[in-house]
């Protein structure tokens, strides 16, 4: 019988941890169970959780750099298939599974980011239909963003020139798949509005699959086109396809050709319209014109312009008389205002004491200057001034007599 060996409980966990470690079972294996106890560790962007199903938990890590390429956030209550290894934490003796990858388990994965990146969106307000910029209607210079070749840019190159020339094609040749294409579709959005401004952008690639077209769902290259100053149409895919893009956007088109032809009108139609409204304007001036020759004929037959001599002959007696019935009116107002004129000087001058004193009466006045019309009012001695019709003097009174008697009071000192 073999002797029990003591350990302490650091040696167990290790001896049990390198069991676990050389297990080629355990090694890389894919457990399938339902995420719990979620927790996003933020500051060393390690992922903390748990994996159940109906009857056993087993605890799981995802430390940063396998976390962050990830393509979706995990959530609890989402079935997933993990892979990793099966090991133990020695200084707890827990044992966990470190898991490298994960992968929903009935949803494709690139699908459950896209569905995740959208509904964050949606809820930031970047497809909100206030914000959409409209497409201008016959632009100069439009800027399109896409694979250098290929059948979606000649196409696009095509319509664009085909429907109107006048328009000025600048193409940012750009990835539009694969490890860094977003950053470069998102540096031509950038480049259109920092360094050479268009009135339109186009931005897409043909089809392909989920895979093909996933550098058109990065959250980045969203932000730049909802940041832009310019409008964007987005023409990424097939009619079916859908897109980060399509939504943030300021307009999708179905498809790259689609794109061209709604960012430009048809040469075709604005000659049209223009011819229309030719025929039109020339119709409505013919008209007015036809309109102006007739009332022009009707008035020609006026009179006046049938002996013009004569008509400005009998205006001008017309006006005479006028004048002279004015001039005659006047003299008579005038005349009347100066006979009543007379009336009330006459009237004034009757009663002007002037004219009183020109018949022999004087006026008697005071030494302060009052008017004197009571003898009772003076004594002898006073001094007073007397107002003549032509010329005054100054006197002594020396006697007042009242009623023929002689009153020689003199003034008090």
């Amino acid at each position: 019988m073999q002797s029990a060996i003591t350990l302490t409980v650091s040696q167990l966990n290790e001896y049990i941890k390198a069991l676990l470690d050389s297990s080629e079972l355990l090694g890389n294996i894919y457990i399938k169970g339902e995420i719990s106890n979620f927790t996003n560790h933020y500051k060393t962007g390690h992922l903390y959780f748990s994996l159940k199903d109906e009857s056993a938990l087993l605890k799981a890590v995802m430390f940063r750099s396998s976390a962050v390429k990830l393509k979706f956030i995990p959530e609890n209550g989402m079935k997933v298939i993990v892979r990793g290894r099966i090991s133990v934490f020695p200084r707890d003796g827990v044992y966990q599974m470190y898991a490298e990858e994960i992968q929903p388990d009935g949803v494709g994965v690139l699908y459950l980011a896209y569905e995740q990146l959208k509904e964050r969106l949606f809820l930031s307000g970047l497809f909100d239909e206030d914000h959409k910029i409209p497409i201008p209607r016959y632009p100069e210079k439009i800027g399109i963003i896409t694979a250098n070749t290929g059948a979606a840019v000649a196409d696009m190159k095509n319509i664009i020139s085909r429907r109107y020339p006048p328009a000025e094609i600048i193409i940012y040749p750009s990835l539009v798949q694969g490890n860094g294409a977003p950053e470069e579709l998102a540096a031509g959005i950038r480049f259109f509005n920092e360094k050479l401004p268009v009135d339109t952008i186009i931005i897409g690639r043909g089809g392909g699959s989920i895979e093909d077209l996933w550098a058109f769902n990065s959250e980045m290259l969203a932000h730049e086109i909802y940041k832009s100053k310019i409008p964007v149409i987005s023409a990424v895919g097939h009619e079916t396809d859908f897109t980060i893009c399509d939504f943030v956007a300021d307009l999708r088109a179905p498809t790259p050709s689609a794109a061209a032809e709604l960012a430009v009108p048809e040469i075709n139609d604005i000659k049209y319209r223009l011819n229309q409204s030719f025929s039109s304007l020339h119709t409505h001036i013919i008209g007015k014109i036809t309109a102006c020759r007739t009332e022009l004929a009707l008035v020609s037959k006026n009179k006046i312009f049938e002996n013009p001599i004569n008509y400005t002959k009998r205006f001008h007696e017309k006006t005479d008389e006028f004048a002279n019935m004015i001039y005659s009116s006047g003299i008579k107002i005038l005349q009347a205002k100066k006979s009543l004129v007379s009336e009330k000087a006459a009237a004034l001058s009757a009663l002007s004491p002037l004219a009183v004193m020109s018949r022999g009466y004087s006026v008697v006045t005071a030494e302060d200057g009052k008017v004197i019309s009571d003898a009772g009012k003076l004594s002898a001695g006073d001094p007073v001034e007397i107002l003549f019709h032509k010329g005054r003097a100054e006197a002594t009174v020396t006697k007042i007599i009242k009623g023929g008697k002689t009153d020689a009071r003199k003034k008090e000192n």
